[in-house]
């Protein structure tokens, strides 16, 4: 019996499909899609602002790309002609270049040959995805003529009808954007979806130039990391936050995202550190890298930064006290005449004894060139384009939490305590706790960027430290300990039980279980915490059902890197290594060959009406079907077109 209730739903639903055969068309897409293998997923994690290995590593379907061609073409290309395949599908515009310039003839060839073999592999491809997802994958300006090219009824390698679909094109040179989209059609088909775990920036050279090459893909989802929601609070204006995100940014000798990336420049804190340090020997904040500015004046900006951080978390810890996070804030702590630091009820002498905007009777108070400093680059954080379009689409499409088939992919963990237990925190004045924890913080995060309340924002600064934030899951972050106090008990970060306890395959599955996964099958994934292969870790925990795949990606913190892939056959692990550069991939074939790893292969392929992709399916085939009833009881009627 239809309910009446439903019919505004229903109606809604008839504008896009206003018959009963147009329903029944869609229904059978959707059981179509359900019979059809899961769409592989790439999970990666930790990027850390190196955006030109994570171009590679996208471009090269994390390695996979390689043993595709192997595969459909054997011994019908040499090894040369695999490896210039290879890399015009990874950089088709680096690639033509070298044949450019040379005769009309000679690049119509060089057009003809790569395009007859990119279309055998996209022919390979479509076998596991349906027509509309395939023409799907493919750029939306070209997708008329590669319908044509993947459908053409000659063959490929004949001339004629090829030759007249890409004539046009040649004759106005505008070769490379048959190229360009025949690449991006191949990798689109590769990888159903890309998830990154977290921590997008920091370290790395560019946080902007990672975000802008995600924003091209077709499919990506973020989880957001600790290192995510600081850039995200900082183009809220989170003062905190802005003196975090530009500190580590002068620690890594990463100015150019700022100034170039996001157009924020940094000579307020040039002005304050060429005043109040201008005699500051600074020798504790050695910049990690190389920049165009004088390397001391560097190191005082970041000493500058840092005391701003730790005067503004001071502020913010006691304007919240809800956070408990009071016994952190070590200013107030510091005896300048004994050169000492009280933490933790012990005594420490300074390594650096020099603060020249400390007022011993108001420690956190900032002084007027602190404050107009802070000021300025609040303004600039807050006026750039750049920054808020692209913190805006890690909202859109970011979450703190994802499900995907037997996978559960979260940056940091699941608070609890040492026998395992869901740990409580206050958010919007009820306790939370597991999954409810993690849903609660995503809708403050959303919050924050649709109204702006000042609490929200603040939270923002607490995901980033906090220890129960599932961002960051450590009793404290030392960064004043870092800087100012030799003994290195005090440098210690001790990590939430959860690390420890994912080694034990029944507390996974009592964590996959309380967030809807597979309790038995479940796959536990997070970054956050790298994996030191050289000290005999391994990113499969000895429960194996739980992958860290923070492998050190960026160059300043291992040059390593994970991605899991999730197959419809299996979840393997493909252990990544340095990439030089484009030329290299393209004048020398350089690549990055993973060392691939088996977290599980399943019995059977799985299914996407076997995942969470499916349960939506099977909601959406239900709703059509109630569509169908109210035209057969006539309580809509159907509009032939």
């Amino acid at each position: 019996m239809l309910d009446t209730r439903e019919l505004p739903l229903l109606r809604a639903l008839a504008g896009r499909y206003p018959t009963t055969e147009a329903a029944l068309s869609e229904i059978g897409h959707l059981r179509a899609i359900l019979s059809l293998p899961k769409g592989t997923v790439h999970v990666v994690s930790d990027v850390h602002g190196e955006h030109r290995k994570l171009k590679h590593i996208i471009n090269n379907a994390s390695g996979s790309l390689r043993p595709l061609v192997e595969r459909v073409f054997g011994d019908r290309l040499t090894a040369a002609e695999k490896r210039a395949l290879l890399s015009v599908v990874y950089y088709p515009r680096e690639s033509y270049a070298r044949v450019a310039s040379r005769s009309e003839g000679e690049r119509r060839g060089f057009l003809l040959w790569t395009l007859a073999r990119e279309i055998e592999v996209i022919r390979q491809l479509s076998l596991r995805y349906t027509l509309r997802q395939v023409e799907a994958a493919f750029p939306e300006d070209m997708r008329g003529l590669l319908r044509e090219l993947v459908s053409a009824r000659a063959a490929l390698g004949e001339g004629g009808y090829l030759d007249a679909l890409i004539e046009p094109f040649v004759q106005h040179g505008r070769e490379i954007e048959i190229l360009r989209a025949t690449a991006r059609a191949i990798r689109n088909l590769t990888v159903f979806e890309l998830v990154v775990a977290g921590d997008l920036g920091d370290r790395g050279p560019r946080l902007d130039k990672v975000i802008e090459y995600l924003m091209r893909q077709p499919r990506v989802r973020v989880v957001w990391g600790n290192h995510d929601v600081s850039w995200m609070g900082a183009s809220l204006g989170q003062e905190a936050l802005i003196a975090t995100v530009v500190r580590l940014s002068l620690r890594y000798g990463r100015l150019s995202q700022l100034e170039e990336g996001f157009g924020i420049p940094v000579a307020p804190l040039d002005r304050l550190a060429r005043t109040a340090y201008a005699d500051d020997p600074a020798e504790r904040f050695a910049v990690r890298g190389e920049g165009l500015r004088d390397a001391l004046l560097l190191a005082r900006m970041q000493k500058a930064a840092a005391v701003l951080q730790f005067k503004l978390e001071g502020q913010l810890c006691r304007r919240r006290p809800e956070y408990a996070l009071e016994h952190r804030c070590l200013l107030h702590r510091i005896d300048p005449r004994a050169g000492t630091v009280a933490i933790d009820g012990d005594v420490f002498p300074l390594l650096d004894a020099r603060f020249p905007t400390l007022d011993p009777g108001d420690p956190y108070a900032l002084t007027p060139d602190e404050a107009a400093c802070i000021a300025l680059l609040k303004e600039s954080f807050l006026r750039s384009p750049a920054l808020s379009r692209q913190m805006r689409w890690m909202v859109q499409q970011g979450t703190t939490w994802l499900r995907r088939d037997r996978a559960l992919i979260f940056h940091g963990c699941v608070p609890v305590d040492g026998e395992g237990e869901l740990l409580p925190f206050v958010v919007d004045g009820e306790v939370r706790r597991g999954r409810a924890l993690f849903d609660a913080l995503e809708r403050t995060v959303r919050r924050a960027f649709r109204a702006g309340a000042q609490e929200d924002v603040d939270m923002l600064w607490y995901l980033w430290t906090g220890p129960l934030s599932p961002m960051f899951g450590k009793d404290r972050m030392t960064t004043f300990e870092s800087y100012f106090v030799a003994d290195e008990r005090t440098h210690k970060e001790t990590k939430n039980p959860y690390f420890h306890l994912i080694h034990d395959a029944a507390f996974c599955g009592r964590v996959c279980r309380e967030f809807g996964v597979d309790e038995e099958r479940g796959l536990i994934v997070n970054g956050h915490v790298p994996v030191r292969v050289e000290r005999g870790e391994s990113p499969i925990k000895a429960s194996r059902r739980a992958v860290t795949i923070d492998g050190a990606f960026s160059e300043a913190y291992g040059d390593k890197g994970y991605t899991l892939v999730l197959e419809a056959s299996g979840a393997r692990l493909a252990q990544h290594h340095h990439f030089t550069s484009v030329e290299q991939a393209v004048e020398a074939g350089e690549d990055i060959i993973p060392v691939i790893s088996d977290v599980e292969v399943y019995e059977a392929e799985r299914r996407v009406g076997d995942t969470e992709k499916g349960e939506e399916i099977e909601r959406e085939i239900e709703i059509l079907e109630r569509l169908i009833e109210a035209y057969r009881d006539g309580a809509l009627l159907e509009q032939p077109r």
